[in-house]
């Protein structure tokens, strides 16, 4: 299949004008991220089932166009793990697109691997050899080399394929409905993610203090807004953890803070004022204003039970032909634990393998089994899937 590429503003609106016609669309993205506040977009792959295009976004002012499209309309968006992807739209026009398909986490729910790279599930859904090549690649220069536009080609031409492969195979296991679960949670959460508070996800502020939580913040905002200015990465102007022992110190001494071994750099030393202020704006804060530890609620560790009823996870997705990793992990299996044996007064979560299709495969299962209600034995010590599960014992 032959591409063409968009360099042109007017080349863009009028692909984005019959793209918004297509009932489905595949597409990748290649961009820089190591040494910038927000990911460098270089290029974006697109491929519907009759053509194949790049839109060269160094050459464009701005792809917002493309973005709505995505986002709008009844057409269903085919990627391979979508997180970037959907950072960039969401970025660009606020929203996501509302039919999605993962090929990453469609292909854990009819078999093998989960996470599986792109190429692999060529391979194996396929037979597929994509290349390997330009994989450590600055996709911002130019010209584009033939073997990078190949490569990037390649990213979105077998979406398609891979997608009614997939889908095939979901409707012969009656398992449709279980992706379009999976899809409605990658929104829900990716949402959920955009709207938390993004300070707290700085490494190791677990065990602080709300004083001492107030002055985290308020480092983090300050780091947000100079990497802004800069343009760099946030780890480059303040890394997580100067920003937790500061917090510790709780100091607005420029010496104290420049104590701070790891802070002895001649960026910092020219900015240690307004970092002696962020911590000062943090301590002055009354106390209602303070933010709180996050909740968590507390279990038993239960790693006899945990471990055993990981393995017969295990044993269970490999004969109905699921990638254990998407199911459940270890600590789902806890949650699931805690929840059953749990004080009916106290009120937990419902966990992860108690709802929808993961209640329906493995959860209630393993309610009944923590019930004393089901028993496991060996039938076959040499089978892949050597544990039986038997009720009325």
């Amino acid at each position: 299949m032959k591409h063409r590429t968009i360099t042109r503003p007017n080349e863009l609106a009028r692909f984005c004008e019959d793209l918004a016609r297509e009932p489905s669309i595949a597409i990748d993205t290649e961009f820089v991220a190591e040494h910038t506040y927000r990911p460098v977009l270089c290029l974006v792959q697109v491929a519907t089932r009759e053509q194949l295009v790049l839109i060269d976004t160094m050459a464009l002012p701005e792809v917002t166009a493309f973005w709505r499209v995505v986002a709008e309309g009844d057409h269903e968006t085919i990627i391979h793990a979508a997180r970037s992807e959907l950072e960039f739209c969401f970025e660009a026009v606020g929203t996501l697109p509302a039919k999605l398909f993962d090929v990453q986490i469609a292909a854990g729910l009819i078999g093998g691997e989960y996470p599986a790279g792109y190429n692999a599930l060529i391979g194996r859904l396929l037979g597929e050899k994509p290349g390997k090549h330009e994989t450590r690649t600055d996709w911002r220069r130019r010209p584009l080399t033939q073997r990078q536009v190949a490569y990037a080609l390649d990213d979105v031409r077998f979406l398609h394929p891979l997608r009614d492969t997939i889908r095939a195979a979901l409707e012969r296991l009656n398992r449709v409905a279980w992706l379009e679960e999976e899809m409605l949670a990658v929104r829900e959460e990716f949402l959920a993610a955009e709207s938390r508070e993004r300070w707290r996800r700085v490494s190791g502020i677990a065990g602080l203090k709300p004083r001492q939580l107030a002055v985290v913040r308020a480092l983090w905002q300050w780091r947000s807004a100079e990497a802004d200015r800069r343009n760099k990465p946030a780890r480059y102007v303040l890394r997580d953890d100067l920003i937790i022992e500061m917090a510790r110190r709780a100091s607005t001494d420029p010496a104290q803070i420049l104590s701070v071994r790891g802070m002895d750099r001649g960026d910092l030393r020219r900015r240690v004022g307004e970092l002696a202020a962020a911590v000062s704006q943090a301590l002055e804060l009354p106390e209602e204003e303070l933010p709180q530890p996050a909740r968590r609620e507390r279990t038993q560790d239960y790693s006899v039970l945990g471990q055993f009823l990981y393995a017969a996870l295990g044993s269970l997705c490999r004969e109905a032909q699921l990638a254990p990793a998407l199911v459940g992990t270890q600590n789902d299996i806890r949650d699931l634990i805690a929840h059953d044996t749990a004080d009916p007064k106290r009120s937990l979560r419902v966990p992860r393998l108690a709802r929808g299709w993961r209640a329906e495969f493995v959860g209630r299962l393993f309610d009944d089994l923590l019930a004393g209600q089901v028993a496991v034995r060996v039938a076959d010590a040499r089978s892949d899937s050597p544990l039986q599960f038997e009720r009325g014992v």
